[in-house]
Order: structure tokens, then C-alpha cells, then sequence
């Protein structure tokens, strides 16, 4: 095995010495696999590995080994490239085979040339998904990730996100940086495009001067090439992520950590096929891509760099407070999940008693917020989604800023979390369903393109009269489905594709929402602040930044947990049910009894129970009792419905 490389900042040597040992034998792509799992099982060593999420591009070395957590915002078709190429000396006639794998251009020395005709070449298939950083993702999560984060990097002096060299730079609309930057040199390359593998005469890089201290966020976003964040303000870099096995197992809108080799080659950066010289850099067979096709498919590499992916898994959470896969049968994991499960109690109370202050005292508002924020979307009957539990806090104060800074409270809770200000200018102009642009053969993203267990937190308090026009009224439905089916038609022109969903639907509103909920609960506020602004920011410096988290692994932890009603107790709620049917046959209906069930799940699990028992079904029809009451309430009060 090669043991002397730097599997960090040379991992094509480690691939190349595999190679080499086993030549055409497919046997070294899983020895290569194999290799860097082992390598990453090592003590700490993920956290020795440079991230894209926190490092910025210009600070990482051109084919160092990277990972980054993101989402697949979009599936590109599958692209050929050579899997195995040979090369030939010009002057001795010499011979050598090379991998094309993990690689996008194949470089060969000055007397070398590739031997398209080779009987050993090899055409192999990889898939391309264009990858965006998780959207939504609070600060507090990037912090973490961050100060985890122990790779050892400085500006690289080989690469940085600036203007490439003339042939690329012709369109005065891509200057993507605030202030021009000289290259320091870059050699003459004769280029070709082979199967989708590019090769290059010369094995030098471009080399630029790297700018001190120029962060990625620096770039010029207003630049026409959109990187496609389905969330508004999101910064990180968009990836085009090349997958190489089992790209079958993923799918868009999967949140994924990836591990693999950055490719940032200038020649990548090709953007329209009218550019000077383009047309020396491009395949014949493949200039029937439109201008916008390939534009967007070829995007800068210092905008959007290329990881060739050798190791991929699908996360079932972003939080790093807890082991990234829950359902694994380690030791490890197990103990950890025990020894939290054993203090649930106390954290429950506490997270009770913090998030009653949120809601201004009202402490039943504070038990439906726990069930919701720890609701979840188990399986699905039929097109019904179970466990779905779309909160309505109504009677919010309205031009406070209450809604905004409970959301504020809400995000430093949960990993990924959104607030849409329901106002008629924003329902009528923002994008919500993502739409298939046919000219430029990409997934537009639209707001309601969010992974899995999202926060969605909707403010109808803003909303004032107007008219809603057509896309308002798309969009609205839109929002409606969501709550109601858990999932989002995305527009593909010709017919509509239906993409499920498992995100958290909380809605604050001042009457009954317009949109339909699973569950109502009207505020009864016992103070109101004289400035809320001072009284929410007290009340999350008072908690204790080893609570706070204790409180962030609750809220993530019980939505993995299994759950199950014992034939005992089934008998008892049935036997319960048709006793309340008895009294009063209006009282109770079969939707109402789902709700019961629903919430009698919810808060068993809130106190680390897997099962149902006697008590917290009794609990839920206590809960249910009050609300139903409270609504009943405020309805004779204001004469009408809420």
C-alpha cells in the first residue's frame, strides 16, 4: 500500500500508486475507496479534513483532499470521461497508461501527447449533481462545524478566485472580483476535449498572486452567473460534485457529506462557446449544448469548483452536537443516546420553563411548540403523511416585533430554519416552486426547496389587504400543499413533478391562519414587555451555553427515536374513544381522534417514552381539553371564528 504520500494534499498520488500497482485491474478503485475510509476512521482525522463550508477556496490547494456538507439542488445528465488514457513521447515513442478518474483534465508532459486511438483507452460514465451549502443552516451549527474544524490551512499561492487569463475573460460582465488581480504566469496549453476529460499540453497551473485575507463571500454575487440558493442572502459555494458510485442512492434535495478531490483547473471555467478560443477547448460532438446550457454547466471554477467525489454519505441530521448517524449500532453512538436519555427529564423542564418566557407566559403554548419542533413525518399511508404537525400560534400581537425574535429564539434551537414574511408583495413576487429552465437544462430552486426536517416559520402578522395575482396565488397554494400533503410540485412546463417533503410548518399569525394547520393554539400572553427587543435578548443570555445545546440535542434526538401502542392500550383508546362518542356524538370526530393520537405520540416521546402509556394518553386529551377550550374562548369573546 502507498504510505508515503500526503493522503491530505496529494490524494492523486495515493490513487496514482494503486494504479500503478494494478494497472487496468478494476480491483484499485475499491482499494482506493477502502484506503481513504480507513484513513478517515482514524482518531479525529474527518476533523483534520479542510472543509468548503469553512474554508475559503482561495485558502485550498488545487487537488487536496476536501469534504463539504451541502444539498443536491439539482442531477445533471451522466458524462463520459476516460476512465484509462495513454500517452505517447513524441521523440522515444514511449508508452505510458494514466487513470482519468477523479479528474477532470488529463495533463500530459512537453514531448507527450494522448493517444485517442489507443486500444487501451477506456470510456467509463460519472454522474454530475450541482451541490449548495445546506440551506437554512443556523449560525450556531457553522460555528460548531467551525471551531470542530482542526485542518491546517494558508492561502494557497497556486489558486486563487480571481479573473483567468485572456481567453476566458473576453465578457467584461465576469468580472467576478471588486479589484483586478495580475497572473503571474500561465503556460501555453494546447487542450482538447475528450469524453468529457480535458487534457492540457503543459502539467503547470495557473498560478495568481493570492490576495491576504479575501474571503469567498467577497465575491460579487450580483454577477450573471446565479449560483441557484433556493433561500435568499445564503452565502458558501456552490460545487459541481462528481459521483462515481452508487449515484443511484441519492436524490435531489439530499443533505450529503462529502469527501473528495477539489478541482479547480482554469481550462473549467469556459462559459460561453462564442469566447476567443473556446472553440479549440470544446468536443464537436458536444457544441450542441445551447450558449445557456453551457454556461450553466460550465461555471467558473473559482465560483464553483468541482469535487470528484471518493466517499459520499446521506446525513440524517446536520446537528454536530450529536454522532452523525443515529441508527447505527455502534457502541459509541448507543452510549451516547443512553447517557442523554438518562437526564431528559430535567431538560425538558428547563427547555418548558425557557421557551414559556419566549411565549410571553404562556406555558400550554410552550407544550404545543416542544411537540411541534420534535414532530416528524414517520411513514406515509397512502399520499397521507403521518406525524406531520403544523402548529397555528394565533392571537399574535400585531406590529410587534414579538414574531421576529421568537423566530429568532426558534433558530438558535434548531439546525435549518427559514421565516417567510407573509406580506402581498412578497407572495406575489418570490419564487416558491422550483421550475425546470429547459434552455439552460437546470432546476431553477425556489423557496420551498428545503431538506428535511426544516424549520418553516411563516409570519401572517405582516399581512395586510391587497390582491394576490396569479403567481400569489400559485405560491399560496403551494404553501398549502406543503402543510397539508408534505410535498411540492416542481414545474416542469409540460407536466408537474411531485417531490416529498418532511419540513416543520410553524405559523404565527394575529386571527386564524389562511393557511390550513394541523393544530390552533391562541397566545395568552401574561406580560407584555415594554421592549421586546431587550427582553428576548435577556432571556438568551440567561441560559447557559451548555443548556442552550443540551436543549439542541433534545429537539433533534427524539426525532429519531422509535415509537409504538401496545395491543393493551390500543383497546383503551379505542374503548375511550366510543365512551366520548357516547356522551356527546358531536364532541369528538374521527380527525379529532388522529389529533389525539398525534399529539398523545408527540408528548410521550418529549419525555423519552417509546411507547404509550395510560398516563400521557390522559395527558393529551388534558392538552387537547384546554386548547379546545381556550379557542372556545377567545371565539365568544370576538363573536367570530378564529
Amino acid at each position: 500500500m502507498p504510505c508515503g504520500e500526503d493522503w491530505l494534499s496529494h490524494p492523486l498520488g495515493i490513487v496514482q500508486g494503486f494504479f500503478a500497482q494494478n494497472g487496468v485491474n478494476p480491483d484499485w478503485e475499491k482499494k482506493v475507496i477502502e484506503y481513504f475510509k480507513e484513513k478517515l476512521k482514524e482518531n479525529n482525522a474527518p476533523k483534520w479534513v479542510p472543509s468548503l463550508n469553512e474554508v475559503p477556496l482561495h485558502y485550498l490547494k488545487p487537488n487536496s483532499f476536501v469534504k463539504f456538507r451541502c444539498m443536491v439542488q439539482d442531477m445533471f445528465d451522466p458524462e463520459f470521461y476516460m476512465g484509462v488514457y495513454e500517452t505517447v513521447n513524441r521523440n522515444t515513442k514511449a508508452r505510458v497508461l494514466h487513470f482519468g478518474k477523479y479528474r477532470d483534465v488529463a495533463e500530459c508532459g512537453p514531448q507527450q501527447e494522448v493517444d485517442l486511438n489507443s486500444p487501451r483507452t477506456t470510456t467509463l460514465e460519472r454522474q454530475t449533481f450541482y451541490c449548495v451549502p445546506v440551506p437554512g443552516e443556523s449560525m450556531w451549527v457553522k460555528e460548531a462545524y467551525v471551531n470542530a474544524n482542526q485542518a491546517r490551512v494558508s492561502p494557497s499561492t497556486s489558486y486563487t478566485p480571481s479573473r483567468h487569463k485572456r481567453s476566458y475573460e473576453d465578457d467584461e460582465d465576469m468580472d467576478l472580483q471588486p479589484n483586478k488581480q495580475k497572473d503571474q504566469h500561465m503556460t501555453a496549453r494546447q487542450a482538447g476535449n475528450v469524453g468529457g476529460l480535458q487534457w492540457s499540453g503543459e502539467p503547470k497551473r495557473l498560478e495568481t498572486e493570492a490576495s491576504s485575507g479575501q474571503q469567498l463571500s467577497s465575491l460579487n454575487f450580483s454577477s450573471p452567473f446565479d449560483l441557484n440558493f433556493p433561500l435568499p442572502g445564503e452565502k458558501g459555494p456552490a460545487c459541481l460534485v462528481k459521483v462515481y458510485e452508487d449515484w443511484d442512492c441519492f436524490k435531489v434535495n439530499d443533505v450529503l457529506e462529502l469527501y473528495g478531490i477539489l478541482s479547480v483547473d482554469p481550462v473549467l471555467s469556459i462559459l460561453n462557446n462564442d469566447e476567443r478560443d473556446a472553440s479549440s477547448l470544446l468536443d464537436p460532438m458536444e457544441c450542441t449544448d445551447t450558449a445557456e446550457e453551457q454556461r450553466v454547466h460550465s461555471p467558473p471554477a473559482s465560483l464553483v469548483p468541482r469535487i470528484h467525489v471518493v466517499l459520499a454519505q446521506k446525513l440524517q441530521h446536520i446537528n454536530p452536537l450529536l454522532p452523525a448517524c443515529l441508527n447505527k449500532e455502534e457502541s459509541k453512538t448507543c452510549k451516547f443516546v443512553s447517557g442523554f436519555m438518562s437526564e431528559l427529564s430535567p431538560v425538558r423542564a428547563e427547555l418548558l420553563g425557557f421557551l414559556t418566557h419566549a411565549l410571553l407566559g404562556d406555558s400550554l403554548a410552550a407544550e404545543y411548540l416542544i411537540l411541534h419542533l420534535i414532530s416528524t413525518v414517520y411513514t406515509r399511508r397512502d399520499v397521507l403523511p403521518l406525524g406531520k404537525f403544523t402548529v397555528n400560534l394565533s392571537g399574535c400581537p400585531r406590529n410587534s416585533t414579538f414574531t421576529e425574535h421568537l423566530y429568532r429564539i426558534i433558530q438558535h434551537l434548531v439546525p435549518a430554519s427559514f421565516r417567510l414574511q407573509m406580506t402581498i408583495e412578497n407572495m406575489n413576487h418570490l419564487k416558491f416552486i422550483p421550475h425546470k429552465d429547459y434552455a439552460a437544462n437546470r432546476l431553477v430552486s425556489g423557496l420551498l426547496q428545503l431538506p428535511s426536517n426544516t424549520s418553516l416559520v411563516i409570519d401572517e402578522t405582516l399581512l395586510e389587504q391587497g390582491q394576490l395575482d396569479t403567481p400569489g396565488v400559485h405560491n399560496v397554494t403551494a404553501l398549502s400543499n406543503l402543510i397539508t400533503w408534505q410535498k411540492v410540485d416542481y414545474d416542469f412546463s409540460y407536466h408537474q413533478m411531485e417531490f416529498p417533503c418532511n419540513i416543520n410548518v410553524f405559523i404565527t399569525s394575529e386571527g386564524r391562519s389562511l393557511l390550513p394547520a394541523d393544530c390552533q393554539i391562541h397566545l395568552q400572553p401574561q406580560l407584555m414587555p415594554p421592549n421586546m427587543e431587550e427582553y428576548m435578548n435577556s432571556l438568551l443570555s440567561a441560559v447557559l451555553p451548555s443548556v442552550l445545546n443540551k436543549f439542541r440535542i433534545y429537539l433533534t434526538l427524539l426525532r429519531f427515536l422509535d415509537y409504538s401502542i401496545s395491543d393493551e392500550i390500543t383497546k383503551a383508546v379505542e374503548d375511550d374513544f366510543v365512551e366520548m362518542r357516547k356522551n356527546d356524538p358531536q364532541s369528538i370526530t374521527a380527525d379529532d381522534l388522529h389529533q389525539l393520537l398525534i399529539v398523545a405520540r408527540f408528548l410521550s416521546l418529549s419525555a423519552g417514552q417509546t411507547t404509550l402509556s395510560r398516563e400521557r394518553w390522559l395527558r393529551a386529551k388534558q392538552l387537547e381539553s384546554l386548547r379546545r377550550a381556550r379557542l372556545q374562548q377567545q371565539k365568544c369573546v370576538n363573536g367570530n371564528e378564529l
